[in-house]
């Protein structure tokens, strides 16, 4: 059995975790939790202050450093990514761990030992990610992209750059799948980007960029960013909704099939050639994907012709008010009223007036909505839930999904849900109805080891 089911390798943790929370655990039903994954961990002890003017230091956290450390490499050895606990640890020392794997079925939690999303059904992904763009066949390519003129400037500035072979970018095509456009051609003529072909000089690296705009992709690792290459999380991605207003350059999608990544800014945003541009765009313009953002790009340049000779002029994508997304609480929209649209994709209902809770009645029927996540209380009466037909994610309160539960109610069109965990809940009642959700489903449970012994 791997040590990471052995209560010697978290004992140096729960000694920390008693000193920090001798009263907490004192009290009837006390328990302290937490979350360790291989790259990082949430617990509940006490940092000792760095002296004014410092920053913290590993030194000021060296025991739980080093106890925390005993998991991380019972983690490693036991291939498992992360596992969540909950303690409970009498003032005699009698300690009584339980260790929470999420397994296949089940996102971990955000910073903390509560589930994350819960997949019902295997492989699905939320509705945007599934969206493809809309055919861009008549769109045109900027009049002013130029691929001679582009890769004239470029032997220009990169006079001794080492470019692709034409059998290297028939390559690359095959590869991808997919024809590449004149003017990215043009630009691996000149460079392929190789590091190889630098021999480690970091001065020509930079000229590529100066002369290109960008940290140039080798042509070998050129991708499709399809919506699959942009992973989020089922809870923020069950409420984005792909919208592309008439007057958009660039469509509204995740990813699209013709979005060709070629470089990346330095910071973690990737361009790319926009080969499905929106209504008002051109065909081979250059588009910006966020890594910050989980939907839709920024407009960068017209061509790749435009970006090498005039550099970058971003046109933030504007996210204006749209019917298809609505926050019913106390600072945007008022009521589920006001929120009911046939076009109602995700409704969030929020903080509201105190005391206050609503019908869903208003939103029965509409034929797009398939993401409701609602405050705790904030449902008159969540059975309502029952009559909206088409939900593909829901996310409630372990109350409202109890109520659910035990009244046989739960949609059976969801494809995930989600657990909102708010104050006080102790993480084992909440483990036992995830498994119940998923159990609806035939779906893997998470699984729970406990371990005792004396301190």
């Amino acid at each position: 059995m791997s040590s990471l089911y052995e209560l010697a390798t978290w004992e140096p943790l729960l000694w920390l975790l008693y000193q920090d929370n001798s009263e907490r655990l004192a009290a009837p039903g006390g328990h302290v939790a937490g979350h360790i994954s291989q790259g990082a961990w949430s617990v509940p002890v006490r940092r000792r202050s760095p002296p004014p003017g410092q920053a913290s230091q590993i030194e000021d956290m060296q025991e739980e450093y080093d106890a925390v450390g005993r998991v991380h490499t019972a983690l490693a050895e036991s291939g498992v990514d992360g596992v969540a606990f909950v303690a409970e640890i009498s003032p005699a020392g009698r300690a009584v761990l339980h260790l929470i794997e999420t397994g296949p079925a089940v996102e971990p939690g955000i910073g903390g030992p509560h589930p994350g999303p819960i997949l019902l059904v295997e492989g699905a992904v939320p509705e945007p990610w599934r969206r493809l763009p809309d055919p861009a066949d008549s769109v045109s390519p900027d009049p002013a992209a130029d691929p001679a003129a582009l890769e004239r400037t470029l032997r220009e500035r990169l006079p001794d750059a080492i470019g692709a072979t034409e059998e290297e970018i028939e390559a690359a095509e095959k590869r991808l799948g997919l024809a590449l456009p004149e003017e990215l051609k043009a630009l691996y003529r000149v460079t392929r980007a190789r590091w190889e072909d630098w021999d480690g000089d970091y001065d020509k690296a930079e000229q590529v960029y100066d002369a290109v705009g960008c940290e140039l992709l080798p042509l070998d690792r050129l991708y499709v960013a399809e919506a699959s290459t942009r992973r989020c999380s089922w809870q923020f991605a069950a409420m984005e909704a792909v919208v592309t207003p008439s007057d958009a350059k660039v469509q509204g999608v995740v990813g699209s099939p013709g979005w060709i990544v070629f470089g990346d800014n330095g910071g973690g945003d990737r361009l790319a050639v926009d080969l499905t541009p929106g209504p008002r765009g051109h065909r081979g313009q250059i588009v910006l994907i966020g890594h910050e953002d989980n939907i839709g790009a920024d407009l960068l340049a017209a061509s790749l012709t435009d970006l090498v000779h005039n550099g970058e002029h971003e046109e933030r994508a504007r996210r204006r008010e749209a019917p298809e997304v609505a926050y019913v609480n106390v600072g945007s929209v008022g009521s589920i009223e006001e929120a009911a649209h046939p076009a109602l994709e995700v409704l969030s209902i929020g903080v509201l007036p105190e005391g206050a809770a609503v019908s869903l009645a208003p939103v029965v029927g509409l034929p797009r909505l398939r993401t409701l996540s609602a405050y705790p209380g904030t449902l008159a009466n969540p059975l309502e839930i029952g009559w909206l037909t088409g939900l593909e994610y829901l996310e409630l309160a372990p109350e409202q999904w109890r109520t659910l539960l035990d009244a046989d109610a739960v949609p059976r069109s969801l494809l995930a849900a989600g657990i909102e965990v708010l104050g006080e809940h102790h993480p084992l009642p909440v483990v036992d109805l995830a498994n119940e959700l998923l159990a609806l489903w035939d779906r893997p449970p998470m699984t729970r080891t406990v371990l005792e012994g004396d301190l």
